[in-house]
């Protein structure tokens, strides 16, 4: 079986981001299906229109990145009950200059975690309407995680088992919905 190219973009640019820690943890359980590859955003310039006419070196590694990815995983915290404004930037390079987005055509997954019992729900219900208008095809389902201090240990694995079985069941049927769009694609090159 190939591996897919997953392409990561967690959407905190902290160093010690809890949801970093979860993409790592996610990126490890879906090791067999995907070939993970962290996307950064936090050295993107703030999106300005003047600016399409002439990338920046970090905008046109970002696009490049986000179109070798057979399929996308965003991680995300929730920040003022909606996306961090870092993930919204990338979001507004990756579709731009006009009729060159980056986002058309691509499986993806939305996720998060937080320390509060909502945990990342109005932040992924944001997201996936931002990025269902970019073109993505966003898989269903909901994977909301209560974070805890020792859930993730400094080997990205998941402490809790419970969380862990979850986590490895929405990477894997993330990587069954990844597939389906392989097929899809190979079947129209065809």
């Amino acid at each position: 079986m190939t591996k897919f190219k997953l392409g990561i973009i967690v959407g905190s640019n902290r160093k010690d981001s809890i949801n970093r820690k979860l993409a790592q943890a996610l990126a490890k359980l879906g090791g067999a299906a995907f070939e993970p590859t962290f996307i950064r955003i936090d050295d993107l310039p703030l999106f300005n229109q003047d600016d399409e006419g002439n990338l920046a070196p970090s905008v046109v590694r970002f696009k490049s990145e986000v179109e070798a990815s057979d399929a996308l995983l965003f991680v995300t915290p929730e920040y003022s009950r909606s996306i961090p404004a870092v993930l919204k930037n990338a979001i507004e390079w990756g579709s731009r200059p006009w009729g060159k987005t980056s986002w058309p055509d691509k499986p993806a997954a939305v996720t998060g975690t937080s320390a509060g019992l909502m945990s990342s729900a109005i932040v992924q219900q944001h997201l996936k309407a931002v990025l269902g208008a970019q073109g993505l095809h966003l898989m269903g389902g909901e994977a909301y995680i209560n974070f805890k201090p020792d859930l993730i240990d400094a080997n990205n694995d998941v402490a809790d088992e419970s969380v862990r079985t979850f986590l490895k069941t929405f990477i894997d049927q993330f990587s069954a919905y990844a597939a389906r769009f392989a097929v899809k694609t190979a079947r129209a090159a065809a």
